[in-house]
């Protein structure tokens, strides 16, 4: 048996779309901290720019400062900053199925929508209308998943009266595909993205390969203002479609323009430029606790001499799917875990200390992990 010395890396990717001029790429900087080209025209971003980013996270400094760790590695995320989209990309208009194939391998998806003004920066359809380009992308995504499903109909089709409901490797049950499918077409014939139907998880796993775009979580970063952000104003320009109070997706105002400057900031002048305009946290942060809200994730956490680490997993994880996430071999060796919750492992000073309080659990291959868990893994090897 030992303790978990090897790791896996698994980010969560997710995909920053949006109209030309939106202020996709000015976020995208501000979250990497990474120079993309920001030019004030049309499909500057060619290429999907890809970042890396770390989630902040408050509870691992006290754990490093307990277990003398050699380092901190926070969780991180990726983002995917991607060509904008117009009017009509799913026939092929603009970058067309090159912005569309960007995203299809993410886990989802940032629309970002311009609210601020400026006449400098011009809007490609003229007008500042939050709520009109959000249509217009969900329409887009909702054609372009249509697509697909058409598609996947027609070969279903044939699949059926040749091999009947059952086809082994890859086609999976066609007895649940196809009415799954069938349910989704009519959706998106009306524009309706798939996210906002109830699905079970055998239609989930048998669309799966799909990737298509209007299942997957759909955050709202709304570029706003300074004086926006302050006032709140950013309410009225959306609410004539979506009433943001009582609708399930999530919806982020952010400066970007403000989040790019915090970086030339240290902490201390963050923090006060942040009071200054009436903000407990970044617009960052809040999209990153949006982004996990909406994958439905948690971070548990391993503290020790070598590192103290933050790790992702989706809620309702067991022990050993935990442990796979740090690596796979790890999983089919699970033998046990030992937790602590931060407070207590904090509390008492680390591990022994949590041991002698009796604040430290042993639990077998049903554990559910819980976000803020302080785990050490016992595995076979």
């Amino acid at each position: 048996m030992l303790h978990v010395i090897c790791y896996m890396l698994h980010d969560m990717k997710i995909a920053i779309i949006g109209l030309p001029n939106v202020g996709k790429s000015t976020l995208f900087g501000a979250i990497t901290k990474k120079a993309v080209d920001c030019a004030n025209f049309p499909f500057c971003t060619i290429d999907p720019n890809v970042g890396i980013v770390e989630v902040p996270d408050e509870r691992l400094k006290p754990l490093s400062d307990i277990s003398h760790s050699g380092r901190i590695v926070p969780t991180t995320i990726e983002f995917v900053d991607v060509a904008g989209l117009v009017r009509g990309a799913a026939e092929g208009q603009g970058l067309g199925n090159a912005f569309l194939a960007n995203i299809r391998d993410t886990d989802a998806i940032v629309q970002v929508l311009r609210v601020f003004k400026d006449d400098d920066i011009i809007h490609v359809d003229g007008k500042i209308d939050p709520a009109r380009d959000m249509e217009t992308i969900n329409i887009e995504l909702a054609l372009a998943d249509l697509a697909v499903v058409d598609k996947r109909l027609e070969t279903a089709g044939k699949q059926l009266k040749s091999q009947g409901p059952l086809v082994k490797g890859g086609g999976g049950d066609l007895s649940v595909l196809v009415p799954a499918l069938e349910r989704a077409k009519a959706s998106l014939a009306k524009g309706e993205p798939l996210r906002n139907l109830e699905w079970t998880e055998d239609e989930l796993k048998a669309m799966k390969s799909l990737s298509l775009l209007t299942l997957k979580p759909m955050i709202y970063a709304l570029n706003v203002s300074e004086d926006q952000l302050q006032s709140t104003s950013w309410k009225e320009s959306i609410s004539t479609m979506y009433d943001v109070q009582s609708t399930k997706y999530e919806f982020v105002p952010i400066c970007a323009k403000m989040e790019l400057e915090f970086l030339d900031m240290n902490e201390d002048e963050k923090k006060e430029y942040l009071e200054a305009v009436g903000q407990e946290r970044s617009g960052l942060d809040e999209l990153i606790v949006s982004a996990y809200k909406s994958l439905d994730l948690i971070t548990f956490l391993t503290s020790g001499e070598l590192e103290s680490r933050a790790w992702t997993v989706r809620r309702g994880a067991t022990g050993p799917e935990a442990a796979g996430v740090i690596h796979t071999d790890f999983e089919k060796g699970y033998i046990r875990a030992e937790v602590a919750t931060y407070e207590d492992f904090v509390a008492h000073g680390g591990w022994n200390g949590a041991k002698e309080k009796g604040k430290v659990r042993i639990e077998g291959k049903e554990y559910i992990v819980k976000d803020g868990d302080v785990v050490y893994f016992r595995v076979a090897v």
